[in-house]
């Protein structure tokens, strides 16, 4: 077997990480519902102001998963942490200890920046992700539910007829 290697992602890794996404989405029920596109991804991981972070994993040179990830805040930490978007792992290399290294790759990259909390969600219906993210410590917080306006309902809320763009500061 290879060695697993965890790196950074660069731009010529945008074709992986698009294809490890949509597999992810069809995994999760929801193969429409992928959007993006490399040039979404593009702007947004390496253009001038990153959005997200995203580290590869590859056992010798083979793309075996990922872990796209940004920023987040805690008003009551008064500080910055890791807010997981999609960890990934590709079928054929599941159960090989390669999503665990993912994570663990994420939490040594927390406690270096100091940041007190690593979070993200998983779908209730995924019990084989909630047994292992529970067997490494991970706690559910039953108490929260997420909330999200999006599309149509964004833009009304906006006051924007749909299609409009949105304001450009927040002043």
């Amino acid at each position: 077997m290879p060695a697993l290697n965890i790196r950074p992602a660069t731009p010529a890794d945008v074709p992986v990480i698009l294809r490890f996404i949509r597999e992810l989405a069809l995994y999760e029920r929801e193969p429409d519902a992928v959007v993006a596109t490399e040039a979404d991804l593009l702007r947004d991981g390496f253009g001038a102001i990153p959005r997200f972070r995203c580290v590869i994993a590859e056992e010798g040179s083979e793309p075996a998963g990922f872990a796209l990830f940004f920023t987040s805040y805690s008003t009551w930490r008064g500080h910055h942490g890791i807010r997981l978007e999609d960890v990934y792992v590709t079928p054929a290399k599941r159960g090989q200890g390669i999503g665990k290294a993912l994570l663990t790759h994420l939490a040594r990259l927390a406690v270096a920046e100091g940041c007190p909390r690593l979070e993200w969600d998983v779908l209730e219906w995924n019990a084989p992700a909630i047994g292992f993210y529970e067997t490494i410590g991970a706690k559910m917080l039953t108490e929260w539910r997420i909330m999200r306006v999006a599309d149509e309902s964004l833009q009304a809320l906006a006051g924007k007829p749909s299609g409009a763009e949105a304001p450009t500061d927040m002043g």
